[in-house]
């Protein structure tokens, strides 16, 4: 039972930067003993701040998080990440509040393609299967066939038969990768790209490599950096049995086992929280350490207290688009659907 003993009232208007260990203890307790006033269950992507990853129920991917909207019971939704996944939390739990604790955390790779621009690129192809990564807008997503992940895009583009023809938006470093794996001739990619992803490079990479010669490498394939890690395997500068493409999900799954001394990270610097916790006795360092998105650290301790208490910001879909963007995302819950559990609390 819900212990109604609220504690002290946090003052959010402090400067989170002069916070004691008492603040950060009181901070916490608000936030746990609100979300249990709310019923509400708080979600929190892998690129999200360190202490709101700690104070979440679940931390994940944006797979794992989805599956986790879509089944949990509670009433509201607080989505600590960027638009489009919260968005992506009301397209699968409709008759439930989802909030997001800044409405202006966007995302640069959804803005890359708009649904006006997807109707004109679909009626170019007619008879292509359309494959949206879920980094896109409801109003895309309701544009499109079947939406993917990282960690499943390579198994949704298996799914589809190989006569057809694939559009695949709107990254196009994944969809490089995508097209490499699955060896589709018939895939067309959008050219937009995460702008922190596209910025982690070829020449970052193997300066963090002479520097760490003997090091495992994880690199996130939305990465600038990609094809050259897989060229640099083939070319013998990378061994091939320590050089895995991996999202994020996988990436936390690959920690737990490694037994590497170090291992060179490629993606947002949010995700060395969760590797650090699964394990404590390999280092884990970014290849590009300014790697930071500024969209998903727009959510601060104090704005997720706010949405806690005032119930804040709503996210709304109009239920037309979200009844036409559901087909999509659920069809992408339905592959690889024993995808490895998230952290939790």
């Amino acid at each position: 039972m819900l212990d109604q003993r609220a504690p002290d009232p946090f003052p959010t208007a402090r400067d989170e930067s002069a916070w004691t260990l008492e603040d950060w203890a009181g901070w916490r307790d608000e936030v746990r003993f609100l979300a249990g006033l709310r019923d509400a269950v708080v979600l929190a992507h892998n690129y999200q701040a360190p202490e709101i990853q700690d104070v979440a129920d679940h931390v994940g991917d944006s797979l794992a998080l989805s599956r986790i909207a879509a089944a949990s019971s509670a009433s509201t939704i607080v989505f600590a990440g960027v638009h489009f996944m919260a968005e992506t939390a009301k397209i699968l739990a409709p008759t439930r509040t989802v909030l997001i604790p800044d409405r202006a955390a966007g995302c640069s790779l959804a803005d890359t393609i708009t649904a006006e621009d997807l109707r004109v690129w679909k009626s170019q192809h007619p008879g292509a299967v359309v494959v949206a990564y879920v980094n896109t807008t409801a109003e895309v997503k309701a544009e499109s066939d079947i939406c993917c992940t990282s960690s499943n895009a390579v198994e949704v583009v298996e799914s589809i038969p190989a006569d057809r023809e694939v559009l695949f938006l709107p990254d196009q470093f994944l969809g490089a990768h995508v097209q490499r794996v699955t060896g589709r001739r018939n895939m067309r990619i959008w050219m937009g790209e995460c702008h922190v992803h596209a910025d982690i490079s070829a020449a970052g990479l193997r300066a963090r490599v002479a520097e760490h010669p003997d090091a495992e490498v994880y690199v996130h394939p939305e990465c600038g950096c990609t094809t050259s890690a897989l060229w640099m395997v083939s070319q013998g500068e990378l061994p091939a049995e320590r050089t895995h493409v991996l999202s994020t999900g996988a990436m936390l799954e690959a920690a737990r086992h490694s037994s590497s001394a170090t291992v060179l990270v490629a993606t947002e610097v949010g995700m060395l929280h969760q590797l650090r916790k699964a394990n404590r006795t390999t280092a884990f360092e970014p290849v590009n350490s300014k790697a930071s998105c500024r969209f998903m650290k727009m959510t601060t301790p104090s704005k997720l207290l706010r949405a806690l208490r005032e119930g804040r910001d709503e996210v709304v879909v109009d239920p037309a688009v979200a009844a036409r963007a559901r087909g999509a995302v659920q069809r992408m819950l339905d592959i690889g659907s024993t995808a490895p559990a998230p952290a939790e609390r």
